[in-house]
């Protein structure tokens, strides 16, 4: 028995470079692949609860206007726009509790 078996390596790809390692635990294998932000998209920062929406579908905005009203850790804090352009769609209403990450509002 002096065959060599060929072992099969994965890459893993880090900040500090790529690695080769003999096997990867299933639940990296099965995680939910990195994408980049979509610069149409207004993404909750943290879970919390919508106050008041202070545009609509249609509306022009320019950098800096008010978006949103958004209560969080017993804050309110005004989500501003960052860029110019035309409100799309709005996926809030005010009372709405939302987790970090939820879509809020599209840009066209």
């Amino acid at each position: 028995m002096s065959k060599k078996e060929k072992t099969e390596y994965e890459i893993i790809a880090t900040q500090h470079g790529e690695f080769k390692t003999k096997r990867l635990a299933p639940w990296y294998k099965n995680r939910k692949s990195w994408e980049p932000v979509n610069p149409k998209h207004l993404l909750s920062f943290i879970p919390g609860t919508i106050v008041e929406v202070k545009v609509a579908p249609g509306d022009k905005v320019k950098e800096g206007d008010d978006l949103i009203l958004f209560k969080a850790m017993k804050m309110d804090s005004m989500i501003q726009s960052e860029t110019e352009g035309i409100v799309k769609t709005v996926h809030v209403v005010p009372g709405d509790k939302v987790p970090k990450g939820f879509l809020l509002l599209e840009f066209e």
